[in-house]
């Protein structure tokens, strides 16, 4: 089920009506937990069990964990170790497993060598990067005693929940399993925020992320030698656009469902096309994900900034061609995370090393430059293999030519980008005056604009980018 559908909307209001109705907290939860089965079961209910199968066994380590004396070290160590791992092969497994088999084929023709490896088409899993390190990410705090262990039923919930199961944010079980131990209450606040979220990412999906793509960005990038220099620019700026709509209008929806549920989520998204530096763009850009690298492999694996300037620089490489694995099994990704683990390092380098007495660039500028570092990353993302990017890179030397590009496309890049810019606290502002509003007109409010978007948007919704991860 998709957000933006009818479908998902009849879904959620029975979810929410059964939600509310049920007296006890635990049959509240029993609810949202069926609930999120059914919604992950329309992808494929095979899968299901893979969910459930991955929350028990979180738990299960979790609470031995937490049983075992603090004093035995190398026991919670082999736990802890155990946990990871296992998480690890259910991610390695069905994300990597053609990938690490096609390299490992490539390597042993380059050495002469023919072996039939056992191949076999392994199904994706919609959203299982999001749920492991989620996972992860629990047994780890229990070790460290961040939190304490949770029921199965609290645990099962957090990794299920249907808002965040498929494409984040990485919501943790210190922000959202003492959400479900109490009863939530809904106010009227809450509500205005949750509403102003859900139709300002329908806008962002339905019509800005859709249209560049249909119309514009997956056609320059599908034959990048059929368009010039102006047209392979101007889709790269499309597609920064199109990615951050597509990908934030996901999380923005989700926190205004489970806010209508009663549950706070954190912000995954705070204006990122505005960075100065790199540094700053990944404390805007996926939050829960930046933030879950920084804590768990930059800073618990790897000893984050705990020695030389090389040392640091050694462990922003690492962590951030890991992050670009992460979203896939594909050079390109890696590139990706190779790229912007460069220019971190570039970054603190000069931090550390930069002369005395030179004055800083302009922040205009900085934020310019930090902008096309960007683009020029997501390129790489977006290209299915490396000769896809290098043409569309080579494409940049082959003339200016015509743009293709249609006015509407221009202008919803134009907004695209100048939302980045708009007052931090316009959101809130406008959740405000909804607020106030009779509960009829605010309701009326809702649905006109539901409606204007419904009417903008381009027909069919595709699904959102961040589902393939």
């Amino acid at each position: 089920m998709l957000f933006p559908t009818l479908t998902f909307g009849l879904f959620f209001l029975v979810v929410f009506t059964a939600a509310w109705a049920a007296r006890d907290n635990e049959w509240r939860k029993i609810i949202l937990l069926l609930a999120s089965w059914v919604f992950y079961g329309a992808w494929d209910g095979r899968f299901v069990a893979l969910l459930i199968g991955s929350a028990v066994l979180n738990w299960g380590t979790a609470a031995l964990i937490a049983r075992t004396d603090p004093e035995a070290l190398g026991r919670r160590k082999a736990l802890l170790t155990w946990g990871v791992i296992a998480n690890l092969a259910i991610l390695g497994f069905f994300k990597y497993y053609g990938f690490f088999l096609e390299q490992l084929g490539d390597l042993l023709r380059a050495g002469g060598v023919e072996r039939d490896l056992p191949l076999m088409q392994v199904i994706l899993p919609v959203g299982v990067s999001f749920f492991t390190f989620q996972g992860i990410s629990y047994v780890v705090d229990v070790y460290k005693g961040r939190v304490p262990p949770a029921g199965l039923l609290d645990i099962t919930l957090l990794m299920s929940f249907f808002p965040h199961l498929v494409a984040g944010p990485i919501v943790r079980a210190a922000d959202l399993v003492p959400q479900f131990q109490a009863r939530p209450r809904l106010e009227r606040g809450m509500v205005a925020m949750a509403l102003c979220l859900i139709v300002w990412g329908l806008f962002k999906k339905a019509v800005i992320a859709s249209e560049l793509a249909t119309g514009f960005v997956d056609p320059v990038f599908n034959d990048p030698g059929a368009h010039g220099a102006a047209d392979l620019i101007v889709a790269a700026y499309g597609y920064a656009v199109q990615i951050y709509c597509d990908f934030s209008a996901y999380s923005d929806m989700a926190i205004g469902l489970a806010a209508l549920l009663g549950y706070r989520f954190p912000r995954n998204f705070d204006q990122p096309y505005r960075s100065a530096s790199l540094q700053e763009f990944w404390r805007r850009w996926h939050i829960s994900l930046s933030s879950w690298l920084r804590d768990y492999l930059y800073i618990d694996a790897l000893g984050g900034n705990r020695g030389g300037v090389a040392y640091i620089c050694r462990n922003l490489a690492i962590t951030m061609l890991l992050g670009g694995l992460w979203h896939g099994a594909k050079w390109t990704f890696v590139i990706w995370g190779g790229l912007h683990g460069l220019v971190l390092g570039a970054e603190r380098l000069w931090r550390e090393y930069r002369p005395q007495g030179w004055p800083g660039l302009p922040r205009w500028l900085t934020i310019l430059f930090t902008f096309h570092i960007v683009v020029l990353g997501w390129i790489f993302f977006r290209a299915p293999t490396f000769a896809d990017a290098a043409a569309y890179l080579a494409g940049f030397g082959r003339g200016w030519g015509a743009l293709t590009a249609t006015p509407l496309a221009l202008v919803l890049i134009a907004f695209g980008l100048a939302m980045h810019f708009a007052p931090p606290r316009l959101m809130p502002a406008i959740a405000l005056q909804l607020r106030r509003l009779p509960a009829a007109a605010a309701g009326l409010a809702v649905g006109v604009a539901i409606l204007i978007i419904d009417a903008m948007r381009f027909e069919g919704v595709a699904p959102f980018i961040y589902y393939q991860f």
